[in-house]
């Protein structure tokens, strides 16, 4: 029997699944939810049939209640706002389990991008030895942050698991239960959760997710490609930022840092103990099973019986291990060694670490921490720094900031982000201390501007009693201007004589963040991902010049517009001008749980991840380099479109937009991340301030999802209207990455319902504003369709479309009661009725609906 079209699938075990369980979930009973379940279906085909006829959001809602609710008065319509908001945020929880069920059957987990894949073509093209070179060269990182972006509270993202098993095991009785359970359970936090808490919510997924998946992984290629030798190379690492990332939260302190580490510690040895009891159970024969019992046993007390201590090493683990091993197969005809070995693999990944903890901090605050230390040491008598420091050059104070060495104490000084700042650097070195050096040996800075900048960390690390740190010092670029220059930027460090000497130490690597979120906001879709490109380009020139090799780290949302999408496609079209010996990239918030939530969509994307590097540098070797005129083609697109986003975004209607039109405003309101919305703590809104969370959130909200398009359009007509459009067919056509790029600007397209704030268009304010956007939305969604020689967006995703479009239509009642809100707000402030009390009621309405819209696009914001 011949296996589904993708599609097909996706309608089997998705679509008619949902359709099955929702009707389930419309017959339960529950105390506030009523004849909600009767009245959401006639409000859905309402919102649909009203916005075909070109009505707002009000008129639709005041039809429907006229029509349904016999003479409702506004108490009683707000009421059943919230009622379908709570029922369409189940819906949703719903979907998701059901998509999370069937995503083995829907992807071809044996298929392209699988590791059986490569191994199949590695034996087609006699390239074996290339590809064991490889896996012992390679890397990939997946850091999970704690970006908010993530709307499920702790026991839903449970209920979702459970949900998920039962239904893979069509359990109807036990799916009813968990549908009645999700009734009763609520979606809000009251209060934000702390640094520690994201941490908590967070270790869930490597310990039940990614210690399985990682280990499998690794374990399959030593058994099948490496003919059971054990890869040397630590080929997949995780990284970690919740309770580190001190960027612009306050919140983040070094007893928190602390406490992080230690559970990320106490989880890896509570995964070991576990592995080590049921080894404990087959592992019975005389000469072993003693060695196994006391290893169980010590595994045992550091995990239950801890305050802090830790009674085995991880030496000594690992040397029992293998002491086992070799019993086993010497004298046991090696049974149950696969299980063993498996274990093995495991610990050689994670040690006594699990994850590394990064430390993270913004520049600016580097420099005012550092203007404190040296003034500490001026008003002290200490000659560390010249008197007259303030006023060196930037060249002279590289030379002065790569001899200085000392031992501070964070306690001498009052100010609390100095001091904290200080303690981070100690934190480090407590946690390689207890964790071993990958526990934490990452220091990024983010918003790094200049050499000085870096300068500025290595100095004030070796300033805490630490000549030569065990610390790599990773550089952020944002900005367009930054990410241009940030080759030169490396040059001065790379001359530098004690960087240079500190690189050495650190095997000539040098790890370079590249953002692509800040990197959007600062200049748009084409010209942040082409800047990044050509920064890698160039990074990798000067670094090889200098005998370096550069490790780029993607600061990677979860939509198109923060450098997500089909993410693996990008590094499978990277070309051998830029360095591509690990691929490291952040990831966040729903992009976590969709992407990574299950034992399969993990397997399925480390594999893409760890295929794409394979086919970059032995399928594809020497391939997918773009040539001068490629080159060129691209330089002007990404000029044109970073004209038209400037002149967008330098627009005086842009910041009131955003404030008056749009959610933006709503999301310091959420409890879902303890790091405040924007940097400062300033009233007024700043767009430099502004983070791209919140940012790229807000349009996605208003469904008009700007920063994964705009500009897009205006640089492909240029083309069309010059008669070069060949041009640039053809490299769509011929260009992996240029494909990719726009491929996933149409998922931002398809993602966008522009009827939904039409009676913008009127507004006396800033109905040309929204002209000028959805004039850009259609010019950008003709011409790539013309591209693609497509008829409809992602015709050549079928079930991706699929998926949006019920999404979509799931939501589409939750975005109308939040434009409905929105109108009433500004109706009520314009009216100076005084009923502030009804305004804190509907801006509670808009809230709310945010976490719905959010979880509903699974990565759109």
């Amino acid at each position: 029997m011949y296996t589904l079209p993708k599609i097909e699938r996706f309608n089997q075990d998705v679509l008619s699944k949902y359709h099955i369980y929702n009707s389930v979930f419309i017959t339960l009973p529950f105390d506030s939810i009523d004849n909600t379940g009767v009245l959401l279906p006639l409000f859905t085909e309402t919102c649909e049939t009203g916005f075909k006829k070109q009505e707002t959001p009000k008129e639709i809602f005041d039809f429907f209640s006229n029509k349904y609710l016999n003479d409702a008065s506004e108490t009683e319509k707000i009421d059943l706002m919230f009622r379908f908001i709570q029922y369409i945020e189940r819906q949703i929880v719903l979907f998701d389990a059901i998509e999370d069920a069937a995503f083995p059957e829907v992807n071809n987990m044996e298929g392209r991008g699988s590791l059986r894949d490569i191994k199949e073509k590695s034996d087609a093209k006699e390239k074996d030895d290339e590809l064991i070179e490889f896996l012992e060269n390679f890397n990939v990182r997946t850091v999970l942050t704690a970006h908010p972006t993530q709307f499920y509270p702790g026991p839903v993202l449970g209920i979702i698991n459970d949900l998920t098993e039962a239904i893979r095991l069509n359990d109807l009785l036990k799916i009813k239960q968990l549908l009645a359970q999700l009734g009763k359970t609520p979606f809000i936090q009251n209060e934000k959760p702390n640094p520690y808490d994201e941490a908590v919510s967070l270790i869930w997924y490597l310990e039940n997710v990614f210690y399985a998946t990682s280990g499998e992984i690794v374990h399959y290629l030593q058994k099948n490609v490496l003919q059971g030798n054990a890869i040397q190379n630590q080929l997949i690492k995780l990284g970690f930022w919740p309770g580190g990332d001190r960027d612009g939260n306050p919140f983040v302190t070094t007893e928190i840092t602390l406490k992080v580490a230690e559970r990320l510690r106490t989880s890896i040895l509570k995964c070991y103990y576990v592995e080590m009891r049921n080894l404990k159970r087959k592992l019975t024969f005389s000469g072993v099973d003693t060695l196994v019992s006391e290893l169980e046993h010590k595994l045992y007390r550091s995990v239950f019986y801890s305050k802090g201590e830790i009674y085995i090493t991880l030496d000594e683990l690992l040397s029992q291990l293998n002491k086992i091993r070799s019993i086993i197969i010497e004298k046991h005809q090696s049974l149950y060694l696969d299980e063993l070995e498996a274990l093995l693999v495991k610990i050689n990944l994670f040690g006594f670490h699990f994850a590394t903890l990064d430390i993270r901090q913004n520049s600016k605050i580097h420099d005012a921490v550092f203007n404190d230390v040296v003034n500490y040491y001026l008003k002290s008598g200490s000659d560390i720094f010249p008197e007259n420091y303030f006023e060196l050059s930037e060249a002279e104070k590289l030379v002065v900031l790569s001899k200085v060495k000392g031992n501070l104490n964070a306690d001498d000084f009052n100010d609390e982000i100095t001091k904290s700042t200080l303690e981070s650097v100690q934190a480090i070195k407590t946690i390689q201390e207890r964790n071993g050096e990958f526990g934490a040996n990452r220091y990024i800075i983010s918003n790094n501007e200049s050499a000085l900048n870096v300068m500025e960390t290595f100095a004030m690390i070796r300033l805490n009693n630490w000549e030569n740190p065990t610390v790599d010092i990773i550089p952020l670029f944002e900005s367009v201007d930054d990410l241009q220059k940030a080759h030169e930027v490396m040059e001065q460090l790379y001359t530098n004589p004690e960087y240079s000497k500190h690189l050495k130490a650190r095997g000539n690597k040098q790890t370079i963040m590249l953002g692509f979120s800040d990197g959007t906001k600062d200049g748009g879709y084409l010209m942040a991902n082409w800047s990044i490109y050509q920064a890698k380009i160039a990074l990798t020139e000067i670094s090889r010049q200098y005998g370096i090799k550069a490790i780029f780290f993607d600061g990677r949302g979860g939509p198109p517009a923060r450098g997500g999408g089909k993410t693996h496609k990008f590094y499978a079209s990277l070309g051998p001008k830029i360095e591509n010996n690990e691929i490291q990239i952040t990831v966040q918030g729903q992009t976590i749980s969709s992407n990574f939530g299950t034992l399969d969509s993990c397997r399925y994307n480390i594999e893409n991840l760890l295929t794409a590097g394979v086919t970059n540098q032995v399928f594809s070797k020497g391939q997918n380099e773009l040539s001068a005129e490629e080159t060129g083609i691209l330089t002007q697109l990404a000029d044109l479109g970073y004209d038209k986003y400037l002149s967008f975004k330098n627009h005086p209607k842009f910041i009131p937009y955003l404030e008056k039109m749009s959610t933006l405003k709503y999301y310091s309101k959420t409890n879902i991340g303890s790091r405040p919305s924007k940097r400062s703590k300033s009233e007024q809104l700043d767009f430099a301030d502004l983070r791209a969370i919140p940012f790229v959130g807000s349009w996605s909200q208003l469904k008009q999802n700007v920063p994964g398009f705009f500009g897009v359009g205006s640089a492909l007509k240029h083309f069309e209207d010059t008669n070069q459009w060949d041009k640039v067919h053809d490299l769509y056509h011929n260009s992996l990455f240029f494909k990719t790029l726009l491929e996933n600007s149409m998922m931002s397209l398809a993602k966008s319902f522009f009827p939904l704030t039409a009676y913008m268009r009127k507004d006396p304010e800033f109905g040309e504003f929204w002209q000028i956007i959805y004039d850009e939305f259609l010019e950008t969604k003709r011409l790539l369709l013309k591209i693609a020689d497509h008829k409809s967006l992602m015709e050549n995703y079928p079930d991706g479309i699929a998926s949006i479009q019920i999404r979509e239509r799931i939501v589409l009642p939750l975005l109308t009661i939040q434009q409905y809100a929105l109108l009433r707000i500004n109706e009520l402030n314009k009216e100076n009725s005084g009923n502030e009390e009804l305004i804190k009621v509907y801006e509670k309405i808009v809230t709310r609906s945010l976490f719905g819209n959010t979880n509903a696009s699974r990565n759109s914001a």
